[in-house]
């Protein structure tokens, strides 16, 4: 026998199905959460495959970036083989699949078809971290994204409602020149103000 443990993979949670070999699925697919208890339970499952089939089941799931973090370091830590596939692959064969509807236990089982179907690698650590080294680079470019489309507006209010502002500081948007403006958020302000009190006051932010 041949058996494999497919894994679908959300936060937080995963949805399980066994095969004991090609198109012998063993029991039905159910959900483990990613907490210690989960896991130890996920495990008990696996060594019950393993005493069915006559061998240790390998593990198949997606790469999902975070979320399959504790999982793959747990089941790795007791020595199970993992196969972890690139999204594509799945959603390819996903949409040449009759079950055409998405679900935790489609997904899990669709896993355990394609470990049967397909020459896969087993899992390597530098491949994952790439991915999760990739989706990290999305996330910072989309923040940094964010942060450059705040400061285009805060400099377009700012020319509106305190023009002379621009140029007092190098750097406008420097810990310094923001702590000031808080102090003193107009024109009004500065001018109420003696210079005495502004210059003690920049010092003090300093």
């Amino acid at each position: 026998m041949n058996p494999v443990v497919g894994l679908d993979v959300s936060k937080g949670e995963s949805q399980v199905q066994a095969f004991l070999d090609k198109g012998n699925p063993y029991r039905k697919s159910f959900k483990v959460s990613h907490t210690v208890e989960g896991l130890n339970s996920l495990v008990v499952f696996l060594e019950d495959v393993k005493r069915e089939s006559g061998k240790k089941p390998s593990v198949i799931l997606e790469a999902t970036g975070h979320y399959q973090t504790p999982l793959v370091h747990y089941l790795e830590e007791r020595g199970y083989l993992l196969i972890i596939l690139n999204p594509l692959i799945s959603y390819k064969a996903r949409s040449s699949s009759l079950r055409k509807v998405k679900t935790g236990a489609v997904d899990a089982y669709l896993l355990c078809e394609l470990f049967y179907k397909e020459e896969l690698e087993p899992y390597k650590k530098r491949g994952v971290q790439l991915l999760n080294l990739r989706n990290l680079t999305r996330q910072h470019e989309n923040i940094t994204g964010v942060m450059i489309q705040t400061k285009l507006q805060f400099q377009a209010v700012l020319e509106q409602v305190y023009p002379e502002y621009k140029g007092v500081f190098g750097d406008l948007y420097s810990v310094v020149s923001l702590l000031t403006l808080s102090e003193f958020p107009s024109s009004e302000d500065i001018l109420r103000a003696s210079e005495e009190t502004i210059r003690d006051k920049i010092f003090e932010l300093c």
